[in-house]
């Protein structure tokens, strides 16, 4: 508690409280970081479980994956920023500790699924006879985790603003 009692303390987490608008602004950002994620990979996900069929897979990877990358990573730099704020009170909330950790499943997901085979061949091969554009069971199984993943993330991270 001692680190997180120094860190309540920093200037930044000072800056941050004694602001008019820096902590809207990174409050802002964080939900701006959020909709950028779920907003991409919500769609691609559905495309990889099978209930929207329309798009390749390897279109759709190349233009919604990089957004829900830069959404995660102003999302999760925002996040911090908000942290530093009243970071007791955060590591002592139960829902802000599940959403770090339904965090990890969901990156640990996007570690799964680029470890698939099936991945590879359907975001690099060209589509042809001999390389259907469907994804297999694991990549729909992983597109399902996914979506429950960071829309649980979303609601975790809303019921902790509310009551911290």
């Amino acid at each position: 508690m001692d680190i997180l009692t120094t860190i309540a303390s920093s200037e930044p987490a000072a800056w941050l409280r004694g602001s008019f608008w820096a902590y809207p602004l990174v409050n802002a950002a964080h939900i701006l970081g959020l909709a950028l994620l779920i907003g991409a990979i919500v769609p691609f996900d559905l495309r990889l479980m099978g209930v929207v069929r329309k798009g390749r897979v390897r279109t759709l990877a190349g233009v919604l994956i990089p957004v829900a990358a830069w959404g995660l990573a102003i999302a999760a730099a925002s996040g911090a920023l908000l942290f530093i704020v009243k970071p007791v009170d955060y590591a002592q909330s139960d829902l802000f500790v599940v959403k770090l950790a339904v965090i990890g499943v969901g990156l640990i997901n996007i570690g799964w699924v680029r470890s698939i085979p099936r991945w590879g061949e359907l975001v690099q091969a060209e589509e042809s006879i001999l390389n259907p554009t469907e994804p297999n069971r694991k990549l729909r199984i992983a597109g399902a985790l996914s979506i429950i993943a960071w829309i649980t993330v979303l609601v975790l991270g809303r019921l902790t603003g509310y009551f911290i």
